[in-house]
């Protein structure tokens, strides 16, 4: 690393200490790349640190994080949605070079979009009149992200105006938008919890659906939708003795399950300072040791069942019930209001949606069950293909988490990173037994 001439050595020392060191090693574990971080401990790190690696879609197959002091040790055995180790050089690269500055935080800029939040009742039609709306109102949609849970929608939509092609910068016209979206928010029931808002401000949609989801309290409501053998399994334990609070989560992997609950933690003011992460067929299981940010325990029955339903809520609303399906086709003004408009009118629901453009192309992600919340009609869902057009959508099959068989020796490490992770490892495991915590657990 060159220096700029001015810099003393004081200043070398500080940047030295405060930048995280990375360390990506592709030859330790024959079915998995291992990506370690050691840094500076500070509220957040670990949420940045698991967001740079799952906003690349990456299937994390293990995680040691181990916390001591003012340092934070992680270690991630991660592999690609095809269950294979990374390759490409600049994918590792990437990695490298965004965990190496995640001691800055998380930067928000501007991306030349106005940011629309919306939070209320979810109903069948709901996103049709959205649309429809902001299709009326000439307002592009660029980016969409739409999730329901327990009754409730939050959607995060980034919008541009349809004539300049930029910004909506015109007061008149935001409180034009705001005042119709609250409108159809409200229907007839939701007059008080209906919510919309505008921003220049570029947001990580996901955490701030998470965060929207939250302080709509979710959580608190009456499931809609009934999960049963793939519901998850939160328990909490406190060990006041020894400072911590255990949380354990057992339930189906799935992409970015680790960031959806670190995400959840973080909102919640809680710290990790030690965790395991192990995934074994399709089930995860993830124990944390968590405090709150003043460094005590989780400290009365009330809360903790507050952190059992919160956490279940945030691996819930991801989770994607229905029907998948995918448009991919030319981009046109009013393209999403025809086709939620075609799913209204055959009676479908949108659980959760994913709406992206690149150049004149749309590629958007549905998922659909009937007004029930049942599995939709075969015959409906052909019947709505043909409508839109049988090549533009098309029925997918949920996206699979691919993990290897176990092989012998898997674990053992060889050359200096394997070391590492060995080192690292068992000296979480010796802490955590001394601490008493293995036993109490196990």
């Amino acid at each position: 690393m060159e220096w700029p001439a001015c810099t003393d050595e004081y200043e070398k020392l500080i940047i030295r200490m405060s930048t995280p060191r990375v360390v990506i090693d592709n030859a330790v574990c024959p079915t998995a790349t291992l990506v370690k971080v050691d840094s500076a401990r500070r509220h957040g790190i670990l949420l940045d640190a698991v967001e740079v690696l799952t906003d690349l879609n990456l299937s994390i197959k293990k995680a040691y994080i181990s916390s001591d002091g003012k340092w934070f040790m992680d270690v991630f055995h991660v592999t690609d949605q095809s269950g294979n180790k990374l390759t490409d050089e600049s994918v590792l690269k990437y990695i490298e070079q965004s965990l190496g500055s995640i001691h800055n935080g998380r930067i928000n800029g501007s991306n030349g979009l106005t940011a629309l939040e919306l939070t209320g009742t979810d109903r069948v039609g709901l996103l049709s009149e959205v649309f429809a709306v902001l299709a009326d109102l000439q307002c592009d949609v660029v980016e969409a992200k739409v999730w329901t849970h327990n009754g409730r929608i939050a959607s995060l939509i980034y919008v541009r105006d349809c004539n300049s092609g930029s910004t909506i910068e015109d007061s008149q016209k935001i409180n034009r938008i705001e005042v119709r979206l609250r409108n159809v928010l409200k229907g007839d029931n939701d007059i008080r919890s209906a919510k919309t808002s505008v921003s220049m401000i570029v947001m990580h949609t996901e955490r701030r659906l998470h965060q929207m989801m939250f302080t709509d309290r979710d959580y608190e409501r009456t499931p809609i939708l009934k999960f049963t053998s793939d519901a998850p399994v939160v328990t909490v334990q406190n060990w006041a003795e020894r400072g911590y609070s255990v949380v354990n989560i057992q339930c189906k992997d799935r992409i970015k399950l680790l960031f959806d609950v670190v995400c959840n933690l973080t909102d919640m003011e809680y710290i990790v300072f030690h965790a395991t992460i192990n995934t074994d067929n399709d089930q995860a299981y993830l124990e944390f040791y968590i405090r709150h940010k003043d460094g005590t325990p989780i400290s009365s029955e009330p809360e903790r069942q507050r952190v059992i339903q919160c956490l279940k809520a945030a691996v819930e609303r991801r989770a994607s019930e229905g029907v998948r399906l995918e448009l991919c086709t030319e981009d046109r003004q009013g393209l999403l209001a025809e086709v939620m408009r075609t799913f209204r009118e055959n009676g479908l629901n949108v659980t959760r949606a994913e709406v992206s453009t690149m150049g004149n192309k749309a590629a958007n992600v549905f998922y659909v069950t009937d007004a029930n919340g049942n599995p939709a009609d075969p015959k409906i869902i052909a019947s709505v293909r043909q409508k839109i057009g049988l090549s533009n959508l098309e029925v997918k099959e949920l996206p699979l988490i691919c993990h290897h068989r176990k092989e012998e020796g898997e674990d053992q490490a060889f050359g200096v990173g394997g070391a590492v992770l060995m080192s690292i490892g068992s000296l979480l495991r010796r802490n955590l037994y001394s601490l008493g915590l293995i036993k109490s657990c196990s």
